[in-house]
């Protein structure tokens, strides 16, 4: 069978457009190149490059079309878990159209009504860092912790320990749904057995709704910045050059990531960018950061 491939003359419709970019986001968002992306699919790497450019299989133009004759959207035409009663769609039609602000508010509101919404003091104690991987969450989550006098987890090796192997095995041998499983329990059991501590979380957590919220709401979290350049330069450091291994194009794919990442890891409480100074002087800033940003004025000068 031959992928579909329109000419480049072709007008790109903009549903499909739209479709391309929505796809590259969220595999830029969990990390995975195109090849990997293409396999775990199982179709040709070509195909998902024609849909993310716009050129893939027009097909589903079909079903936007029988959804404007029908005056509703597609998600309700093919069924999600929003058209699935109608107290979904009500409110659903109530956040239709809401700027980001809004719906921020509305998520937090929702959060405290059904006992989501940690105490804000018990939030202060537990410290978590997010961010790509070579933002500096380890090195500075230890220094962090230490000076706090805080334990100090990597939610990475929880997961190792919850799973009883290697991350690596959890994905080879489980999948990714298996993985977030085990990452959500490791969050869920660091949070139940520290009530002070500072965490180190993967570059990834954020993919996963239910567990970006749980760790909102019960963490102070961070969000460690850096340039792309740096978090290329520190990833090589560290002789560790995944997700980016093998792609004749790593920068283009590490600035997806954080591209596809930047909108979930803004949700943090803070944001600090740990670029252009040196390690004592980066540490000494997100101390002094913290410190003031949770209120903790009694910690030790």
């Amino acid at each position: 069978m031959t992928d579909p491939v329109l000419s480049p003359s072709a007008a790109k419709p903009p549903f499909l457009l739209a479709l391309g970019e929505r796809i590259r986001n969220l595999r830029a968002r969990r990390g995975l190149t195109r090849k990997a992306t293409a396999l775990a699919a199982d179709i040709s790497e070509r195909h998902l490059a024609n849909l993310e450019l716009g050129t893939g299989n027009a097909s589903i133009l079909v079903l936007v079309q029988v959804a404007q004759a029908l005056q509703c959207s597609l998600a309700e035409l093919v069924g999600d878990v929003t058209t699935s009663s109608p107290e979904w769609l009500l409110i659903r039609e109530l956040l239709e159209g809401r700027s980001e602000r809004e719906l921020q508010r509305a998520r937090l509101q929702l959060a405290e009504l059904f006992g989501g919404a940690g105490d804000s003091r018990a939030r202060a104690a537990r410290i978590a860092l997010v961010g790509l991987r070579g933002a500096g969450k380890s090195t500075l989550g230890r220094m962090l912790a230490e000076d706090l006098g805080y334990p100090f987890i990597e939610l990475s090796r929880e997961i190792e320990k919850v799973a009883g192997c290697s991350i690596v095995e959890i994905h080879s041998l489980y999948g990714a749904t298996a993985y977030r499983r085990y990452e959500r329990r490791a969050l869920e059991e660091t949070v139940q057995i520290h009530p002070e501590v500072v965490i180190a979380t993967p570059g990834g957590l954020v993919s996963d709704p239910a567990t970006f919220n749980q760790l909102l709401s019960h963490c102070y979290t961070v969000w460690l910045q850096a340039d792309p350049e740096d978090h290329m330069r520190r990833v090589v450091a560290q002789g560790d050059f995944r997700p980016m291994s093998g792609s004749k194009e790593a920068m283009e794919d590490l600035r997806r990531i954080l591209e596809g990442r930047a909108g979930f890891y803004a949700k943090a409480d803070m944001t600090y960018n740990t670029s252009g100074h040196s390690l004592d002087e980066t540490f000494a800033g997100l101390r002094s950061a913290v410190r003031q940003r949770t209120g903790m004025m009694d910690w030790a000068a």
